[in-house]
């Protein structure tokens, strides 16, 4: 039997198997040896003789967005629309047979934009391209998930089914869990809250399914076995994910209502242009860039360059922006905007800096 029926052995085990206290150390270690079989499924075959043909495209810009979605939802439009690159586009499935980079300027920031070949389903397990292109949305800032808005809601629980067997976990939190392999000891297993989900039994049942049989388990929050398993393979992406509704001209308004209320959900008409300045706005908020402007003494400050830097950015990593060496040789910096008391403030390095500050760094 091969990983793949193995996997969907598992699959419809899982699914036939009622959920109670009885069935949770069953259910625990069947979801243990499932994201087991998945890891080997994404792991490249040793005895692959030739490469395969990749379409990783080089890391440019302040932030990367990768554009994925089903065929035909309007994805290589909305590239060519947003960003001076154009995308083939046509009413037929599989256009675009690659990666196709663009880049977005907004707010003195360059966001690269990558038009993923569309996903179909079965991606996960290599069908289409889809190893090719979810391993290119692993290396994203942000996903922007393109849907269909006449049949968005199958299409978004397809997408995030395929997205979650290969360890992309869209707007989650890394579980707050301890986990420390050791080489004896035993298994120590403490928990600073009360656990719901999870026992200390079920915890050893699954660490002894990976053959851990000594380790430091620490939980901080209440967590499922599956974020627990997560914690274990250690390899999961947390990213935010954007869900992009198309084609809002072929709905009633009530559905165009219905579909812009959901959590982390933006509706646009690629056809029509409709809403494409308001999805820009929350890309920006979703990658959390900040503007940092910079001052030479004596002089206006320079509003044409900006260092564009994470929120929650300090002068350190200003400092680390502009030359390497310039933190080593930093006394004081002057900082004017919303970060301050006072404008201009005297901050130190670990000052942290918000959007559109500017500021003067005054060397030793």
């Amino acid at each position: 039997m091969g990983i793949l029926e193995k996997i969907s052995e598992i699959e419809k085990e899982i699914a036939r198997t009622q959920k109670n206290k009885a069935t949770e150390y069953h259910l625990g270690l069947l979801k243990a040896k499932l994201a087991k079989y998945r890891a080997q499924l994404l792991e490249p075959s040793k005895s692959a003789s030739s490469k395969g043909e990749g379409f990783d495209v080089m890391k440019s810009g302040d932030a990367r967005v990768a554009l994925i979605g089903f065929p035909s939802v309007g994805k290589s439009t909305f590239l060519s629309l947003m960003t001076s690159t154009a995308s083939e586009a046509a009413s037929y499935e599989f256009t675009t047979l690659t990666c196709i980079p663009g880049v977005i300027e907004y707010k003195g920031a360059n966001i690269q934009l990558l038009d993923l070949p569309g996903i179909i389903e079965g991606a996960a397990q290599g069908r289409g391209r889809g190893r090719q292109v979810i391993a290119v949305a692993r290396t994203a800032d942000v996903v922007v998930m393109m849907l269909d808005a006449t049949k968005g809601d199958v299409q978004r629980a397809l997408l995030e089914k395929e997205l979650e067997s290969v360890g992309i976990r869209l707007n989650k939190h890394k579980p707050n869990i301890y986990f420390k392999p050791k080489k004896g000891g035993g298994i120590s297993f403490n928990s600073t809250v009360t656990l719901t989900q999870c026992s200390e039994k079920l915890v050893q049942l699954i660490l002894h399914e990976y053959k851990i049989f000594n380790a430091e388990v620490l939980f901080r929050e209440d967590c499922s076995p599956d974020e627990f398993i997560d914690v274990i393979v250690g390899n999961r992406v947390y990213m935010p994910c954007l869900y992009v509704y198309n084609k809002i001209d072929q709905i009633s308004m009530e559905e165009v209502d219905r579909l812009a209320r959901k959590p982390n959900s933006v509706v646009i008409s690629c056809g029509m242009k409709l809403n494409l300045d308001y999805l820009l706005e929350m890309l920006w908020e979703y990658l959390a860039l900040t503007c940092i402007y910079t001052k030479k003494r004596g002089q206006r400050p320079d509003f044409t360059d900006a260092i564009i830097l994470r929120k929650g950015a300090s002068v350190e990593h200003v400092c680390h922006r502009i030359h390497r060496s310039l933190a080593s040789q930093f006394k004081y910096a002057l900082v004017w905007g919303t970060s301050t008391k006072y404008s201009p403030q005297r901050v130190g390095l670990t000052h942290t800096m918000e959007h559109e500050d500017v500021i003067q760094i005054v060397k030793k």
